[in-house]
């Protein structure tokens, strides 16, 4: 498994009765074309509000542009704004093995965090992950960067492990981790239906195909080893993690997924079809075991001679090479429906009945709608793969590296970077500068500091997003902190 019009993002009307989805004066039906349809409501409605129109009696000109909200209502064809409910929310590079050559025998606590999208700004991000209210300057300045595809990413692990003495060539690997992937794939026109709503779209269809999200997260239990002396200079290194699932949600928008409004306003068509998956709801911690798989690592570093420089090394690791088996408590819809809407009749604002809010109970709604089945099924995970070449110049005080790094089945662009580094005695200086994954462009630093007994690595490789958020994209840290075992 793999979040869910080539014109500018369009401007939001200034009319009250304009701003929202849907105007709710229009009196009119619910029609519903049901073919085949299966949907998981309820996460679909715990952060989006619906709006409704002001009477021009209480609204003045200096009102404030969340004035006329209902906060307290939730509405159905939030479905269509998969973006909000993709969550309720090691060394580099996330292996172990890459400071295997810094640390040797050693145990270590290690984080890597990382998250973008080349579509949207770092303050927009940080406004739906974390909260906060967003204004029309804010979507606009980051509209600017919208495609007519646009992808975006998270990841975070953390991890403890340690290598330990085996033979004279071979170290043993154990460790324990946790890992969150979050990535998803929009449309322009899901992004203005978004932050703009239906208005600009009289007369239109707003394409929603392609649009996905994928969130998974587990832990493992890792063991492997690293043939240090291989050849008497090459280092080849193997894990194997036994996995348990913790939490997995996966929604795709299917080709013809679409949201047509009307001329006047007074009418909406939603085609969905769309495909849907779900781990056991009632089981969403850190202890709940709803899945079972394996995945593992492998590790190949090797010195080579070359035309430039001292010396020259390769490096190459994949991981997460696995899968998760989902158990029979999960769930799986698909949909393949129409959805017309022409309104309801809201005679008071302030007075609503409970007859009118169990007619808009989405719920209720999309129960209607569905066929869903509990059923176990495998995904996998979404393989990692790094490729790096360092060449050392003079003393072996300044390497350059080059590298490479794909993310599978993530919704991920091909990235290429290159990293300067000069060593200082103990402590090792690196600048980052790369372009693709889920960023436009990245720019980082890290600093290193290795003795004897002791291991410490921080940085970043996207530090524009901290520094610069509304002009780009892209945020991470990763640390990394060892005691040298003899």
């Amino acid at each position: 498994m793999s979040m869910f019009s080539e014109n500018n993002p369009p401007p939001q009307s200034s009319h009250p009765d304009e701003r929202g989805i849907l105007n709710l004066s229009k009196v009119g039906t619910l029609s519903l074309s049901k073919r085949r349809i299966r949907s998981y409501s309820r996460l679909f409605f715990s952060k989006n509000r619906f709006f409704v129109p002001q009477n021009d009696s209480t609204t003045t000109k200096n009102s404030h542009p969340d004035e006329g909200r209902i906060r307290s209502y939730k509405w159905p064809l939030a479905f269509l704004f998969f973006i909000f409910i993709t969550v309720s929310f090691k060394a580099q590079y996330n292996t172990e093995f890459m400071n295997y050559s810094d640390t040797r025998r050693s145990v270590s606590v290690n984080l890597d965090f990382d998250a973008g999208s080349n579509g949207m700004n770092t303050a927009l991000i940080n406004k739906l992950l974390w909260g906060g209210y967003i204004n029309d300057d804010l979507k606009k300045q980051s509209a600017k960067y919208l495609k007519a595809k646009n992808n975006f990413g998270i990841n975070l692990n953390y991890d403890v492990s340690a290598f330990i003495k085996g033979t004279d060539k071979i170290d043993f690997l154990i460790g324990v981790k946790d890992q969150e992937i979050i990535n998803a794939s929009f449309t322009r026109d899901f992004y203005n239906l978004m932050f703009y709503g239906n208005q600009s779209y009289k007369g239109l269809t707003a394409n929603l195909a392609g649009s996905n999200v994928n969130a998974l997260r587990f832990q493992e239990v890792k063991f492997g080893a690293i043939l240090h002396k291989f050849d008497s200079i090459a280092k080849i290194g193997i894990s194997v993690s036994f996995i348990k699932g913790e939490q997995l949600f996966f929604v795709k928008a299917n080709p013809g997924s679409s949201l047509y409004t009307s001329g006047d306003g007074s009418e909406i068509v939603f085609n969905s079809n769309f495909q849907m998956a779900l781990s056991d709801p009632s089981r969403q911690k850190l202890t709940s075991f709803n899945g079972v798989g394996a995945s593992a690592d492998i590790f190949f570093e090797t010195p080579y001679k070359s035309k430039v420089g001292k010396r020259s090394v390769l490096i190459v690791n994949a991981n997460n090479l696995g899968f998760i088996h989902w158990l029979s408590n999960s769930q799986q819809y698909s949909s393949d429906s129409t959805l017309q809407f022409t309104g309801y009749h809201v005679n008071n604002l302030l007075d609503l009945k409970d007859s009118t809010l169990n007619r808009i109970n989405g719920d209720s709604i999309f129960r209607s709608l569905t066929n869903s089945h509990r059923a176990s099924f495998n995904v996998n995970i979404p393989a990692n793969l790094v490729i790096m070449n360092k060449i050392y110049f003079g003393k072996q005080l300044f390497c350059l590296t080059t590298g490479f790094r794909q993310i599978f089945n993530a919704n991920y662009i091909p990235y290429v970077f290159i990293e300067p580094e000069y060593k200082v005695k103990n402590v090792t200086f690196t600048l980052h500068t790369g372009y693709g994954g889920y960023v436009r462009l990245n720019v980082g630093t890290s600093v290193t500091w290795n003795t004897k007994g002791w291991y410490l690595k921080i940085g970043s490789n996207s530090l524009q997003g901290y520094i610069l958020p509304k002009i780009s994209s892209g945020q991470g840290l990763f640390f990394s902190f060892a005691k040298k075992l003899k």
